[in-house]
């Protein structure tokens, strides 16, 4: 894929680009498919069919009922419906479970919320970013309304096993949601075997439009909106952004067309990249490199190099990363991740996140390690 001016994009956790499949039918809709899809004439039904269609395709992504899809306008809002909406159907238990490394939509809610008197309880990991499910037996008490655990990190990559996690709290009477945003279109999301209530999805990060998300809701469960009206059943109110809707209904078709095969590409181009670095730059190292991950996610401390400043050079040659989530870049303090993790300040501080998409080439990581090679050089001579 061409990216603007020749970029080498490998900052795809943050967002990716709208899939050239997505493009002309999101256009399109934007054009022609204008009308309100809860109007009863022609043009509203036309818009009704539209979001009808792509919110059979989210479904079947997670092999789900599409009535179980609600829409929303991002990721972060699915995680707060999700969350308020829990406390709200268990009333008189205001305790909720969640990672020390979870995303920080859903962390900065949780510690708005403990104002209000909702108690809140954080799972350590280990130092490859592991979640220990004893210590989630023993954090669940009987006034737990909902344990929420993120499906894959969107720092290191890192894999929680949702699945086992999920079943504990179901056997506790416990709502379980998940954080899926980096998941989806990565790793297969079967909610028919994954005993789930709730699962979250951002369109953007998997080649759909920006401002559309996705909070799938277990068959029976009644949630509290946070916006109210009679759209998406009463559960999400406001008009559905019917272009950006039937843009993320087209990502998710793709997304579960041979997700092995993709995985399993970008997985090998994700090892050469670091395999490639850890020759060149012996003092590098992968956070969370030996714990399961998603194929794209790579994570890599260099030394105590300043990684701001490897970024700097880095996109001065082209080349788009991160320091970690684009909620959180740019500021000085470290990853709650990585300390989380057990790095120091300085560990933490010397990480880039490199995340690949479908669209990364062989040539583009070959190119990454060459410039980071000269990087890294130029940066040991400049401090010796």
């Amino acid at each position: 894929m061409t990216h603007p001016d020749s970029i080498v994009y490998l900052d795809n956790n943050a967002t990716t680009a709208l899939a050239p499949e997505c493009v002309e039918p999101v256009l399109a809709c934007l054009r022609e498919i204008y009308g309100n899809p809860s109007s009863k004439h022609a043009a509203g039904v036309r818009a009704k069919e539209q979001l009808e269609r792509a919110r059979a395709s989210v479904a079947r992504l997670l092999n789900a009922a599409p009535a179980e899809i609600v829409f929303t306008a991002s990721g972060t809002e699915a995680n707060h419906l999700a969350i308020r909406g829990a406390l709200a159907a268990r009333p008189g238990k205001p305790h909720v479970v969640v990672s020390a490394v979870e995303h920080p939509s859903t962390l900065r809610l949780l510690a708005h919320l403990e104002a209000d008197g909702v108690r809140v309880t954080q799972l350590p990991v280990s130092g490859e970013g592991a979640l220990d499910l004893a210590a989630l037996e023993r954090a669940i008490t009987p006034d737990t309304a909902l344990v929420s655990l993120m499906w894959a990190n969107n720092e290191t990559g890192v894999l929680f096993p949702v699945a086992d996690a999920a079943r504990i709290a179901q056997s506790k009477g416990v709502l379980f949601h998940t954080d899926a945003v980096q998941a989806a279109g990565k790793i297969p999301l079967d909610l028919a075997q994954v005993p789930v209530d709730l699962l979250s999805l951002s369109g953007h990060k998997f080649h759909a439009p920006k401002g559309v998300g996705a909070l799938f809701v277990r068959k029976g469960l009644k949630l509290q909106p946070m916006l109210f009206g009679h759209q998406e059943r009463g559960r999400r109110g406001g008009t559905e952004n019917v272009p950006a809707i039937v843009g993320m209904g087209l990502a998710c078709e793709l997304a579960a067309s041979e997700p092995g095969a993709k995985a399993a590409a970008t997985a090998a181009l994700r090892d050469r990249l670091e395999s490639g670095l850890l020759a060149r730059i012996p003092f590098a190292r992968i956070n969370g490199g030996t714990a399961p991950r998603v194929a794209n996610t790579s994570s890599v401390r260099f030394g105590e190099l300043e990684a701001e400043a490897i970024l700097d050079k880095l996109d001065k040659s082209g080349i788009c990363a991160s320091s970690g989530a684009a909620c959180t870049a740019g500021g000085s303090a470290p990853s709650h991740v990585l300390v989380a993790m057990g790095l120091s300040e300085a560990q933490a501080l010397a990480t880039i996140r490199f995340s690949l998409s479908r669209y990364t080439t062989e040539a583009e990581i070959d190119h990454v390690l060459d410039v980071l090679a000269s990087i890294h050089k130029r940066m040991t001579a400049e401090a010796a």
